[in-house]
């Protein structure tokens, strides 16, 4: 019986930390533990071996981190660390007389580096950094991929599509989350499950992080969100720090006793990640032998996403905001055509402020590149904007570029019921994963009646089910016709939204603004149908957000068919008369653009409201009454996660650009730094991410970071130390196996240079075990460093 087959009868369980076994056979602090398996195999075989013993069915390869990324300066390369990993699997299973059912799962995890725009690897690249392992894994006999520990959705998008692109084996993926149930990026759980079950994986889950007992939760309501097995790897609980060592809190018989609560709500495959070991593994398998798997539910859901969140169709209806379209709004043409972003991410960022829960994003333009025109225009939009977007295109290149490169599951519109129209699109979403806007229209134009919209619905649903495209990826749009053509156009569109719902069970949408054209008072109109439109049972609308007739019948109507319940919405609109910002409205003054631009992380809009704002008054009067407060106001947004950080790093470039145009009007005394500070990852890390992000902070609080990278020895840092006067050095660290390292470099700094205040962050520590290994700070985010260098520089 293979994987998938198995997925549907049994618990299967994974096996344990790596890691932490390799350490207890001799692994060095700052070690690369891939390499071991090259270096040391009979090591990394007797893991294998003693989890096989334990009763694990599922051995993950050594391979969390051979990429070429990591794997720089090893010696070793990604293809040989690999290839012998899944041969030490295989060889152990063997050589095994246990259980029947074993199957080795390729591992791999993240790259260690912050994907564009929020750092400097490419999509592309990493697609590339993860399918290089992958091919060589699938080649050399592995049963399964495992993607895990990821905390971006973008990053965890390119592993997937590697996956399914260098190997046609099943696909796991496993996300780590915070205390508040995010990612790092600040993807909700949501918006994983909706981008990793449209681009068809087998399972998915969470490891890393937490322990079981703080996974609980989660997992129930990750079951009500997917209708995939679910994986469960926790940690064995959390970090300490005892006699110079990480432990866990959680023994064996007590990680199993929550595992087993695990199971029984429904998690499929259960395993352990840090600090498990095969003596947790055997508690966890006799803990539920005999127990039956708990299935997973179709849950039926029609959803689309961003990289933040996930916007679901059917509770109560959508907006979708129409203004992203050059069709008779000649400056978004213009702006187009200029290449003018900020123009558009205005637009983007004022409907978002007016509710709209996704945005249409058309660039269709005659001498426009529409492929490259698209697909910039979707990256830059989902730099600032969190809501899901609608691509909205006739030239399928330009979906396929798009749909590959958009962070989440899109909108895709549209297709139709002619069978050109199916064949180029339903491959495009059964590979990367979206949300079909479907007309009901074909080869013979557009049907006169709700019985023939309807038949046209059937078949495309029919073909849809043969790509392998359930109904709820399917929105059908029964086309909104001129009245002002015909008297009956707009009562067969809504006779023909009731019978497909009715009829087929799927959702609907609309464009509501044609009905009016042709006539006078369109407003009026598309009001009216708008609330006629709800009233039958439309689930999304694609209209104008600037027109307050249409949104006040969409709240109106939102209240009286009961989607609004106890009037919440309606009373917490109406009870405030502000309008948020508009293009369309006269420009703010300097230090108002400035705020606005910082805020929602418009790099050129922050550098020209900076410009002008100093037309009129002092560098020092912009930061002390303009830049600085903005960013201590972002900061206080991201710390009690009201922003995250994709907006935060936004807003740091954009105070940068911001930054650069005031000191250019400085004196030198002017221009002093707050104060030097050293950061490092230390030696055998090559995890950056946490570093840079408080790097770009620091720097826009004025203070002078020297950079010494990662992977670097405690002599580099004390030299530094000493170089720069520094009263300051940050430290990261996100490996167990490097926190000796961090230790050895603390000890160090505070016998040569005992003036110097040391700060400690990643997502091995915590505010105690920092303490024991002797740190003056723990930074348990990018604005805790920042408030401390303040601090530290102050006194």
């Amino acid at each position: 019986m293979d994987f998938r087959d198995l997925l549907l009868t049994s618990l299967l369980f994974f096996d344990g930390a790596m890691g932490t076994m390799l350490q207890q056979a001799g692994l060095k602090p700052g070690e690369i533990p891939d390499c071991c398996c090259l270096k040391r195999p009979e090591a990394v075989r007797a893991v294998h071996e003693a989890y096989l013993e334990a009763g694990c069915n599922i051995l993950k390869t050594n391979t969390f981190g051979a990429n070429s990324h990591k794997l720089a300066g090893s010696g070793y390369s990604v293809s040989e660390i690999s290839t012998k990993a899944v041969e030490l699997a295989k060889e152990a299973i063997a050589a095994h007389k246990g259980q029947q059912h074993k199957f080795v799962a390729f591992d791999v995890g993240p790259t260690g580096k912050l994907l564009e725009p929020l750092g400097d690897l490419k999509f592309e690249e990493a697609v590339s950094l993860f399918g290089e392992a992958i091919y060589a894994g699938a080649k050399a006999g592995a049963d399964l991929v495992l993607i895990e520990t990821m905390s971006d959705t973008y990053e965890l998008k390119a592993a997937v599509l590697a996956a399914k692109e260098c190997s046609s084996l099943p696909i796991c993926a496993t996300v780590t989350l915070d205390k508040n149930e995010r990612l790092l990026t600040g993807g909700e759980l949501s918006a994983v499950v909706a981008l990793l079950e449209g681009l068809g994986v087998d399972a998915l889950g969470l490891n890393c992080g937490l322990g079981p007992l703080e996974m609980l939760p989660v997992l129930k309501k990750l079951r009500k969100l997917s209708s995939l097995p679910l994986i469960l790897n926790p940690n064995a609980g959390l970090p300490k720090f005892e006699n110079g060592k990480t432990v866990y809190d959680l023994s064996p018989e007590e990680f199993a006793a929550l595992m087993y609560k695990a199971a029984a709500e429904g998690a499929q495959l259960l395993g352990g990640c840090c600090g498990t070991t095969p003596a947790h593994l055997k508690a966890l398998v006799l803990a539920c032998k005999g127990l039956l798997p708990k299935k997973p539910e179709y849950r039926a859901l029609t959803v689309a996403s961003s990289g933040i969140r996930a916007v679901y169709f059917g509770a109560s209806p959508v907006l979708i905001g129409e203004r992203i379209n050059p069709t008779g709004k000649p400056a978004l043409k213009q702006a187009l055509l200029a290449g003018e972003t900020d123009y558009i991410l205005k637009e983007a960022l004022c409907q978002q402020a007016l509710g709209v829960q996704a945005l249409d994003v058309n660039v269709g333009l005659p001498g426009l590149d529409e492929p490259k025109v698209l697909l910039d225009t979707v990256k830059s939009i989902q730099s600032v904007c969190g809501l899901p977007l609608q691509l909205d295109s006739a030239n399928p290149k330009a979906f396929e570029l798009s749909m590959r490169h958009y962070n989440g599951k899109p909108i895709i519109n549209s297709i139709n019921g002619k069978k050109e129209s199916m064949s180029q699109i339903f491959p495009l979403v059964k590979k990367y994963g979206g949300l079909i806007v479907a007309l009901t229209l074909d080869e013979n134009g557009i049907p006169k009646t709700a019985e023939g919209r309807l038949k046209i619905a059937r078949s495309i649903v029919e073909t849809a089910h043969k790509y392998g495209i359930q109904k709820e990826d399917l929105l059908f749009d029964t086309l909104t016709m001129a009245q002002s053509a015909e008297d009956d156009n707009a009562r067969v569109t809504l006779e023909a939204l009731r019978l497909i719902k009715n009829e087929l069970g799927v959702k609907t949408i609309l464009g509501v603004s044609n009905i009016s054209f042709g006539l006078p008072n369109r407003e009026l109109l598309n009001s009216a149908f708008l609330m006629l439109a709800l009233g039958a049972g439309l689930d999304a609308a694609l209209i104008n957000p600037y027109s307050a007739k249409m949104l006040d019948a969409f709240k109106s109507a939102a209240l009286l068919l009961g989607y609004d319940p106890k009037c919440a919405e309606f009373i917490k609109h109406y009870s405030s008369q502000s309008a948020p910002d508009a293009p369309k409205q006269k420009p703010k003054a300097p230090k108002e653009a400035l705020y606005y631009a910082l805020k929602h992380g418009l790099k050129t809009e922050a550098a020209e409201a900076a410009a002008c704002a100093l037309e009129t008054e002092a560098p020092l009067g912009i930061i002390e009454t303009a830049l600085m407060p903005a960013l201590n106001e972002i900061g206080m947004e991201y710390e009690n996660g009201s922003l995250f950080l994709p907006q935060l790093l936004l807003s740091a470039e954009a105070a940068k650009a911001a930054f650069e145009q005031v000191h250019k009007r400085m004196d030198k005394s002017e221009n002093a730094d707050k104060g030097v500070v050293v950061l490092a990852t230390v030696e055998g890390d090559v995890h950056d991410i946490g570093k840079n992000i408080v790097k770009a902070l620091l720097e826009n609080y004025c203070f002078r970071v020297i950079d010494l990278g990662k992977d670097v020895p405690k002599e580099a840092v004390l030299e530094a130390v000493a170089l720069n006067n520094a009263r300051l050095a940050g430290l990261s660290a996100l490996m167990t196996t490097t926190v000796p390292s961090m230790e050895a470099t603390i000890t160090q700094l505070h016998k040569c240079a005992p003036e110097c205040r040391i700060m400690v962050g990643g997502a091995v520590l915590s505010e105690g075990y920092a303490k024991k290994i002797g740190a003056d700070f723990y930074g348990k985010n990018a604005m805790a460093a920042v408030h401390y260098a303040q601090k530290v520089y102050s006194s």
